[in-house]
């Protein structure tokens, strides 16, 4: 490992008592969001990255974690979480990046699929 690491901004979008899950193509659950593009801030990466994945605005509230996630066996990944909401209708129409969605309540959250960093990051959310 060189010490350089992808950074992918994430949001904990929270519908009442549910959030959003997206299924991606390892068939692993994830959070929403991606990767920050030059000049721009978190949290502007996540609204472009939440219209773009889901198709609704969201505002970014509260900084959640942020740590290196184990993507596959030797890659890794640098994750920052923040808590959002949405702010337009949040009917979502997932992008090619996805293969499905799903609201899951708090306490119906995967338990195989879904890494733990993002547990990490709800369970911060919720409390």
């Amino acid at each position: 490992m060189d010490g350089r690491y992808p950074v992918s901004i994430k949001g904990v979008v929270a519908r009442g008592e549910n959030v959003l899950l997206m299924r991606n193509s390892r068939e692993e659950w994830e959070l929403p969001g991606g990767r920050i593009e030059i000049g721009e801030s978190p949290e502007v990466c996540l609204r472009r990255e939440i219209q773009e994945e889901a198709g609704f605005d969201v505002s970014v509230k509260e900084f959640l974690l942020a740590d290196l996630f184990e993507v596959i066996p030797q890659k890794y990944v640098f994750i920052v979480a923040y808590q959002c909401h949405p702010v337009s209708e949040d009917i979502v129409k997932i992008s090619v990046e996805h293969v499905d969605h799903k609201w899951f309540a708090m306490d119906g959250l995967p338990e195989n699929d879904l890494p733990q960093i993002y547990v990490r990051a709800i369970k911060r959310a919720v409390t």
